[in-house]
């Protein structure tokens, strides 16, 4: 079936925001006396935040969920204009896919603070036809839920929706949703490589 709609993740797909994420999670569990700066900058790479808060929880003892996850999303959102900068050409697909009528969607596993601050920061907010946040959903990715989610806003199925992804998390999620999923770097089995944003165009015949 031919691909109509795009489902973009965003963390370290279109922005490179993933530092200042790792930075603003030490920094948060830091100031709750949890010092995590011997762990590798990937572990919760692509992780929903319900996950992490989850796993972390018991290290936390005395801190609320809702304080601690508002803490993350106003350091990062306070930070995003200066510390994140775009993956190249994530703008300039993103125009060129909305210009010729092709609909898209924001799928991340952060909260709708920090995903609206991500499309803010690179100008294209008004070019997505939604977003599905951590917000938004029960189960985060790998869970196919985000996914599902997105190509319902596109009113679309979802073997016609292209997923963008750069973790295996988001790409399980995009799989299990029954879509096809472009990869940047090493692919997971399935999935479809790309070089750079610019090859999606071509993913989509344009």
């Amino acid at each position: 079936m031919a691909l109509r709609g795009v489902a973009w993740d965003i963390d370290g797909t279109l922005v490179d925001s993933e530092p200042l994420h790792h930075r603003v999670l030490l920094e948060v569990c830091l100031g709750h006396s949890l010092d995590l700066r011997a762990d590798p900058p990937e572990r919760f790479l692509g992780v929903h935040m319900d996950d992490v808060w989850k796993t972390l929880a018991p290290q936390l003892p005395g801190v609320a969920r809702d304080v601690w996850m508002s803490q993350i999303q106003d350091s990062y959102c306070a930070r995003v204009a200066r510390e994140v900068a775009p993956v190249p050409r994530a703008a300039e697909v993103i125009q060129a896919l909305s210009a010729a009528g092709v609909p898209q969607v924001a799928v991340s596993n952060s909260g709708r603070r920090v995903v609206e601050a991500n499309l803010e920061a690179l100008g294209i907010r008004d070019r997505m036809v939604g977003v599905v946040s951590l917000d938004d959903v029960t189960r985060g990715k790998p869970d196919p839920e985000p996914y599902l989610q997105g190509a319902a806003l596109l009113g679309l199925r979802p073997e016609q929706v292209l997923a963008v992804e750069d973790s295996p998390t988001g790409a399980a999620a995009g799989q299990a949703a029954g879509m096809q999923v472009a990869f940047l770097g090493d692919p997971p089995d399935g999935t479809r490589p790309i070089a750079g944003l610019a090859d999606v165009e071509a993913l989509l015949g344009l």
